[in-house]
């Protein structure tokens, strides 16, 4: 059963939880003729049910925060704010990711040797649930983007976390930058560092919420781990197949 949306919130300005990849796909890295951009991660849908809910809220947080986009689409969440069923499709009815790795640039000859490691280490998995508890906001490196997040703080965050370390390993053998995240999923962004701004009205809309519902649930949605796939340039390779329970 997929929880109601709940009401927990908490802050945070490391970048190192916040990959490249999740910086609305903005590489950190300037392009090199032979490299192409490798992102590891897991694809998450937010559930129907969660949608309407999670578009409710950040129709208020918009209203108060005009200047939000949706992560990726770079599509402005205030142009939709008078068609709250076009803001659940746009923004929330995507494929959102958990990196598992940052997006790093590969070279040519690296290509073949890093998708056959990833498939050795993390070849059979078993499904499990991944918990979203909180809203978390994050700020880039450069203090150019704040994003509004989702985070995964229990169930799931052992697996992602085992998973994580095996990316890593494959990484370092290859020279890569390793990760050291807060696993998490972005929804919305916006220019510059307007944390505090964001955080308040977030805290202040969260409150009213509390108060209209009652609610105090543990969970704002839990998704199944549907796989790990592994982007390099534009071609998709799936890294793992799932253990019989």
């Amino acid at each position: 059963m997929v929880a109601p949306f709940m009401l927990k919130f908490h802050m945070t300005f490391s970048l190192d939880s916040l990959p490249s990849s999740q910086v609305n796909r903005v590489r950190s890295f300037p392009h090199i003729e032979g490299n192409y951009a490798l992102h590891v991660y897991i694809p998450v849908h937010i559930p129907s049910a969660t949608r309407k809910e999670l578009a409710s809220f950040l129709k208020k947080v918009t209203t108060l925060v005009p200047t939000l986009h949706a992560v990726d689409v770079d599509v402005s969440l205030s142009g939709m704010l008078k068609d709250e069923a076009l803001l659940e499709k746009v923004v929330l009815g995507r494929e959102f990711h958990i990196s598992l790795g940052r997006t790093a640039p590969l070279r040519v000859h690296q290509i073949n040797s890093v998708v056959s490691m990833l498939c050795q280490k993390l070849q059979f998995q078993r499904r499990y649930l991944i918990d979203f508890n909180k809203w978390e906001i994050f700020v880039n490196d450069d203090s150019t983007r704040t994003f509004m997040s989702l985070e995964v703080v229990a169930g799931g965050l052992a697996q992602i976390r085992k998973q994580i370390q095996a990316v890593n390993e494959v990484y370092k053998l290859h020279n890569l930058p390793e990760y050291d995240p807060r696993p998490h999923i972005s929804v919305a962004w916006a220019l510059g560092d307007i944390s505090d701004t964001l955080k308040r009205m977030v805290e202040e809309e969260m409150k009213k919420y509390t108060e209209r519902s009652g609610s105090q649930q543990k969970c704002i949605f839990t998704s199944k781990f549907s796989g790990i796939l592994c982007k390099i340039g534009n071609k998709m390779h799936k890294i793992c197949k799932f253990q019989e329970e």
